[in-house]
This record gives structure tokens, sequence and C-alpha cells, in this order.
């Protein structure tokens, strides 16, 4: 065999195997396991998931769990979806799992074809003994909660279970109430089998989240469970529409306490924990008219969204500062709150120099602890550089000082400058006043001559002063950094008007620009505004081509206009 030939089948070696690699990569990528409760109680049954992609439909091998589990039946289902053309089937198993013995359990992943799913832990606590059977025992209802002694505001975590062993026909469930008292029903229901002394029954489980809104006693009511039973036995049962059910659970007594005497006049926050972050990487530099934003988020375990102070920065020395509006939100895991508060805020120097982002701290009373903690995120420093485009400083010319004058030759080079009399310095002034008042005869003269060139009949109009546009620039500036495009809208047409006051929108501003970059950036604008044309990348696009003013059309016109004049003192042959 040939040296070639030998490289040849190495490299088909390796692409196969490499095809290999990725092809399981793909399948273990589309193959996943979880349980429906993290925690359950010996005796009781958790449902384990496991999900697939149509190209994995094999069957799962289960066998390994059963050192550690007993396995009470499986159920699959596919689903189908289509989406823009394109069909996608996904397989669910559901396995019902009774722990054998209390402790973690590490279940380890388990095969479905050529792949593997992720491993699992499970947590099972000892068997609690629920709360008493009333009456014949078919139909039981057990409360928990956590704590019985609050904090005002803290969230209390109220957990209900419905045991049956008898076929329901339905049934009327109440909730937990009480004046003073909020509640937020959690999640979606539990439904799995849980053995209680030698009888087996089915649980539905129900978690509420209860907010205390006054300290002092707070008792809730008994709940009250009312249904009707099928007899299995009876094939007219259902018709006949079965026996009457009921249980109830025991009331509760809630001791909420006041916030402690120590607490500042902060806004009080009793939370298991606080996060606060901060979600923009600010630059190292930026020049005079850039925007600066800063994004921050603020979550909160155990409280609601509504429950969360609002954020604020200090207004920094060399920018200005434009809060934007909060956005909130309450989600919660099944058992927890988490209200949630993003804030930004845009900055925009106003001048050269170090720039100090101002930090923020929130003060909250961790409930796990019970002590008070603090958050905080620190200030930060940018550099602040010039404005991009603008002018340089005047060199020395028509201003030059008198030293730098070329001294007369007839002078002595080694003689010193002599220091100049009271009568030298009235003659500089005598000359310095000439020379003004000849540069305003000047001046008066040329704008006779233009008025002459376009005749005694044409009105002439003074020049507008140059008009101060940098708030309706910062404004726009700041709604493109926010991603406001509407504003962004608003802002540079005022922005406009400003300096042309017949701009009334959008399309006539395109139409007065002379730079092609402005008049890209408005067409993307309205393509986005009112065709639903995608806006990524629109907000940089437009700070990019706004940022060293607006490019008026007739104003190189004038320009050019001015240069073609022809010179008031033409020279002489």
């Amino acid at each position: 065999m040939t040296r070639t030939s030998i490289r040849s089948c190495v490299q088909f070696a390796a692409c196969a195997l490499l095809f290999a690699m990725l092809s399981a990569h793909a399948s273990a990528a589309t193959l996943r396991a979880w349980f429906d409760r993290d925690t359950v109680q010996l005796g009781e049954t958790v449902t384990l998931n496991i999900e697939a992609d149509a190209a994995n439909t094999t069957q799962p091998d289960f066998s390994a769990l059963k050192r550690d589990f007993d396995l009470h039946g499986t159920q699959s289902s596919q689903q189908i979806s289509i989406a823009n053309g394109t069909s996608a089937s996904k397989t669910l198993w559901a396995v019902a799992l009774e722990p054998r013995h209390e402790g973690r359990i590490s279940v380890a992943p388990i095969t479905v074809g050529n792949a593997q799913t992720n491993p699992l832990q499970l947590n099972v606590l000892a068997t609690v003994v629920a709360a008493a059977p009333k009456g014949d025992g078919d139909v039981f209802l057990d409360i928990s909660v956590n704590p019985l002694t609050p904090y005002v505001q803290q969230e209390v975590r109220y957990t209900l279970k419905l045991y049956y062993a008898l076929d329901l026909g339905g049934g009327d469930l109440s909730e937990p109430k009480a004046d003073g008292l909020g509640v937020k029903r959690l999640g979606q229901d539990k439904s799995y089998a849980a053995t209680v002394g030698a009888r087996h029954y089915r649980v539905l489980e129900r978690h509420y989240a209860l907010t205390p809104e006054r300290s002092g006693a707070i008792d809730i009511p008994a709940i009250v469970f009312r249904g009707t039973a099928l007899n299995a036995t009876d094939p007219m049962s259902f018709f006949r529409g079965g026996r009457s059910v009921s249980a109830h659970s025991d009331p509760v007594h809630l001791d909420v306490k006041p916030k402690p005497a120590a607490w500042t006049t902060s806004p009080w926050l009793p939370a298991a924990s606080v996060l606060l972050k901060d979600e923009s990487e600010l630059p190292a530099e930026v020049h005079v008219g850039d925007p600066i934003t800063r994004t921050i988020r603020l979550q909160a375990k155990g409280l609601g969204h509504e429950q969360l102070p609002e954020l604020s920065l200090a207004k920094p020395d060399g920018a200005e500062i434009y809060p934007d509006k909060p956005d909130t939100r309450t989600r919660d895991d099944g058992e927890w709150l988490y209200g949630e508060r993003v804030q930004k805020f845009a900055f925009v120097a106003n001048r050269m120099g170090a720039l100090t982002i101002p930090g923020v701290e929130v003060q909250w009373w961790d409930t796990e602890s019970d002590r008070a903690e603090v958050v905080q995120l620190p200030a930060k420093t940018i550099t602040v550089l010039a404005a991009q485009g603008a002018a340089a400083a005047p060199g020395a010319g028509v201003g030059a000082t008198p030293e730098s004058a070329p001294t007369p030759s007839s002078a002595p080079a080694s003689a010193a400058a002599p220091s100049p009399t009271r009568a030298t310095r009235h003659r500089l002034r005598i000359w310095k006043t000439l020379a003004v008042v000849g540069f305003a005869l000047w001046l008066i003269t040329l704008a006779l001559w233009g008025r002459s060139r376009r005749g005694a009949t044409v009105a002439k109009t003074a020049p507008a002063p140059i008009p101060d546009t940098s708030s309706q620039r910062a404004a726009f500036l700041r709604a493109c950094s926010l991603g406001e495009f509407a504003g962004a809208e608003r802002a540079l047409v005022a922005w406009a008007r400003s300096e042309r006051a017949d701009v009334r929108n959008l399309g006539e501003l395109a139409a007065r620009l002379g730079d092609p970059m402005q008049q890209g950036a408005l067409a993307d604008l309205q393509r986005t505004r009112y065709a639903g044309a995608p806006s990524q990348g629109l907000a940089t696009r437009l700070q990019h081509a706004f940022k060293a003013g607006l490019a008026w059309r007739d104003e190189a016109a004038r320009r050019v206009a001015v240069a073609a004049l022809p010179a008031l003192y033409p020279e002489r042959d």
C-alpha cells in the first residue's frame, strides 16, 4: 500500500470518527429527563419524565432504577408540531416511581437508543404522619405552613394535600383566606400516590404564597372539600351521581411580627435572598455627547415585584442622567415567589475628563438568618474624550503675540527688549482701535455690495442665530441607546425643527439632508417604524450617522455660493 493510500485511509477513518461523535452529541442534545418534584416523602410516588425527539423512539432502559425504586407503570405519548412548513415531533415517557429508602438518591443516566439522559438527584424524606383521617378515612386533608411566626410582608408557604382512597366524580376545594392576608396560588397542581399506614391514597398537592399585610394575630379558617364518590363495583354509580363525601383541615394561626425596631428608613424587604446584578458592560472610554446605558436587575426570593423599591442613581458631575421606565414582573417556581425589577439609566457626557457612574445599594432583611443585609453595585469610572469631529484649537496667526513677530534686521541681536512706555501703550491702543474700525467698515462695504448685487427690490433676511440643539440631540441619542425608536423619531424631528423650522417629518428631513449615511439611517428608521422591518443594529447606525450633527444640503450649497463671490479688492496689474 502506497503512502498516499495510507494517508487517505487515515483521513477517511478520522472523518468517520468525527461524524460519529457529532451524531452522538446531537442525539444527546435532544434527550432530557426530569422529576416532577425534587423532594418527596417515603411512601409517596414521583414521576420521572424522559423526552426525546422523533429520531430516537427506542424504549428507555429503566432496569437501573429498580435498585432504589419500585416501578408502578409507564406511559408514553407523542407530540407533533408544524411551524413555517417544518414538522417536529417529540416522544415523552412518564414512569411512576416509589422510593425504597430515604436519603438523597442519585439516578444515573438512562440509556435511550444510542443516547443517555442527564443524571438526576431526588431528596427522599422520612415518612411523616399525615393528619388523622376524618370519618371513614376515605378522604382527608393535610395542611403544612412555614413559617408560623413570619414578619409582616414575608412570604408564608402554605401547602395543601388532599388524600382520597376512592374514585371521585367531582368536588370543590376551598382556598385559604383571612383579613389582612394576601393569597396567591403557585404553579400547577401535582398528583401522585402515597401510603398512609397500610392504606394507599391518591394525593392532590397545591401550593399558595401567603403575605401578611399587618402584624399581630391572623387566623386562617379550615380548608373544606366537598365532592362525590363513585362506586367502582356499580356500573350505574356515575348516572346516579354517587355519594357525597367531605373533609376539612385544621385552622391555622399566624403570629405576625412587625419589622424590627432597629430597621432603618429604607423600604422593608423581608426575603429569603436578594440579587442585585449589573447587566450592562460599560465602556472604558466615550466621547462627549455619547450615550452610556447602565442596566440594573433587582430580584428578591419571597417577594412580589410590587414590594421591591424604586432603583435610583444620583446625577453625576459632567453628565445628564435619563432613567427609563422600569420593567417589573413576578414569577414562581411552585413554592416561592420571585419579584424582579429591571431598570435602565442612560447617561450623556457633557464635558471631558473622568466620569463616575454612581453605584447603588439595597438594604434587605434575611429571613433565613434573621438579620439585616446589604447588596450593592460599585461605582464605575469612565474616561470622556473630546467630541468626535470637534474643531481643533486655533493656532497662532492673526492673533499672534508680539513676541512671535520677527525682529527688525537693524536691531542688534543681543539688544534686550525695552519696557513699553505709557506713550507706546497709548499708540498701541490707537492702532488697535483703528484696526477694529477699519475691519468694521470693510464688513459694511461687503454687505452693501452684496445687497446691490441682489437688487433693491429683494428683501434681505437677517441670518438666524445658531440655535442651541444640545437638549434635542441628547434626547435623540438617549432614545437610540434605550431602543425607543418612536421617541428617537420625535426627538430627531424636534432637533431638525430647531435648525430648520419648516421640517415637519422624517420624509422632509431626509430630502433636506446631504449626507447619504444619514439618509440611509432615516430610511431604515421609517421601515422599522411603519413597515415592521427588524430593528437589529438600527440604534447603532442612527447614533453613528448623526453623532456629528445634521448635514444639511442647503448648507453645502451656501458654502459653494459664498466661495464663488468675486474678490472685494481684485489685484491690479
